[in-house]
């Protein structure tokens, strides 16, 4: 039986040289949302909208969380996955804005964790720079939190009831009372529980603990090392769900993917956090064929979004479908139903009576 997967796209240029060929994206609003809907026409699963301080030569723009709610009500398929740093922000407000998000896309958010301790980006903080492990507890402190934050309203807790003028029970409203290694978070949250309960937590293999991600990325340096990594992690990891990244720069313009690379390169060295495929259209088809055979996804990552997005909505994506390796696109479907996850049980709070809010 022929495996289906699920398959999203990185809404940002792979390549550090894209401005210096003149592929400059427009910034306004107008430009988020016809991104996020040709991602969503061509038949992508989820788009991850990276965080803005990867933004070529630092170009002003929205953060990321808020281009995916400005693109959400907009949509209708795709589920919206933007890239949060667990280290430079505040957990509560992480938490809360993406339980809006969530309310926004009815149901069809995610989260995106990154973590960049380095001096640059902490010293806009006014803090100092951190070494990795403790940018890594950071992280994983601050993915804990929010995750506690979004259990701290239960499912029942609106009553919303106008002729009694009760908004909420109080009793089914908790603290989170979370002490982390260098931050404490009280609670409750200010946004009620999710329409997902949780929403699905994607992290980079290793960045966090694994049983804190719904979602585990797996990279490699080369395409045939990725396809083990992601078999390997798959075995490892039963209960979790594992895309595997791939970096995509396809034959397009009348010019092979081989040749854009080297004119890329010679522009700007590209340091290769994931595998890379450069080739043509139906090679492509094959080789995602063959890693979702072993992991449940893939996630691509266009060295030119403007370039390689019309490519892969035009000739990958509909032949993968021919061939029967991709899931089918529901409208209004829960990230977490798209994901194969089911909806979390209860909030954790819900049988601590004396720990409600009065």
């Amino acid at each position: 039986m022929i495996q289906r997967g699920i398959i999203g796209i990185d809404l940002g240029d792979a390549h550090p040289a894209v401005w210096r060929i003149g592929e400059v994206p427009a910034l306004d609003a107008a430009a988020v949302v016809r991104e996020v809907l040709d991602a969503e026409s061509a038949g992508f699963h989820f788009a991850t909208l990276p965080d803005a301080a990867r933004a070529p030569l630092a170009a002003p723009r929205a953060d990321a969380v808020q281009r995916a709610a400005l693109a959400a009500p907009h949509t209708r398929t795709i589920a919206l996955v933007p890239e949060v740093d667990a280290v430079a922000s505040e957990p509560f407000h992480v938490s809360t804005q993406l339980a809006s998000l969530d309310y926004i896309s009815y149901g069809r958010a995610g989260w995106l964790v990154a973590a960049d301790g380095s001096a640059p980006r902490l010293a806009a903080l006014g803090r100092g720079p951190l070494g990795a492990d403790d940018a890594l507890d950071e992280a994983s402190d601050a993915v804990e939190a929010a995750r506690r934050l979004w259990d701290t309203w239960e499912d029942t807790a609106e009553i919303r009831d106008v002729a009694t003028g009760r908004y909420l029970d109080a009793d089914r409203v908790h603290y989170a009372d979370f002490r982390g290694r260098s931050f404490s978070v009280k609670g409750p949250s200010i946004i009620p529980r999710p329409p997902q309960g949780q929403l699905p937590v994607l992290a980079p293999y290793g960045l966090v603990p694994a049983g804190q991600a719904d979602v585990l990325l797996v990279s490699a340096p080369a395409g045939d090392l990725l396809v083990a990594e992601a078999a390997a992690a798959r075995e490892a990891y039963p209960e979790h769900i594992v895309l595997a990244e791939l970096d995509v720069v396809l034959d397009a313009r009348g010019r092979s993917g081989a040749d854009r690379l080297a004119e890329l390169d010679a522009l700007s060295a590209w340091e290769l956090p994931h595998a890379l495929f450069a080739g043509g259209p139906r090679e492509l088809a094959d080789y995602l064929g063959e890693l979702l055979g072993v992991a449940h996804g893939v996630r691509v990552h266009p060295a030119v979004l403007g370039v390689e997005l019309p490519e892969l909505a035009q000739l990958v994506l509909p032949e993968l479908r021919r061939r029967g390796r991709l899931a089918p696109v529901n409208a209004d479907a829960p990230f977490r139903h798209v994901l194969g996850l089911r909806r979390p049980p209860p909030s954790r709070y819900s049988t601590t009576r004396a720990g409600g809010i009065r």
